[in-house]
């Protein structure tokens, strides 16, 4: 899994993006949707402010950086439950995401 940290000013980029602002001609837009269109549909796993954490398909996120997982399964933690918890579909807060990590699409 590749990781996308918070603070990295790629993540600031992708989840900054309003697709219905896009521009023809704007290069960084279009930059910035293709490496989103190509996260779509991998696994992403998600590190909460509070510990959890979530792995699911990454489906949509928004400009409050909120991300939406399909098939998701939230990690507790502690370590005595090693089973996770199945959400199904899930929102997740912009801040409470301490850090992305995601599967490389395969080419």
């Amino acid at each position: 899994m590749k990781e996308l940290s918070t603070s990295s000013a790629e993540y600031d980029t992708v989840n900054s993006l309003n697709v219905t602002t896009f521009k023809k001609g704007n290069e960084a837009a279009s930059s910035g949707r293709n490496k989103l269109q190509k996260w779509l549909n991998t696994n992403m796993r998600i590190e909460m402010t509070d510990g959890r954490i979530l792995i699911g398909i990454f489906l949509c996120t928004d400009q409050g950086r909120n991300v939406i997982l399909g098939s998701c399964s939230e990690y507790l933690k502690s370590d005595d439950e090693d089973e996770p918890r199945f959400l199904g579909l899930a929102m997740v807060p912009g801040h409470h995401i301490v850090s992305i990590c995601f599967d490389e699409p395969a080419i």
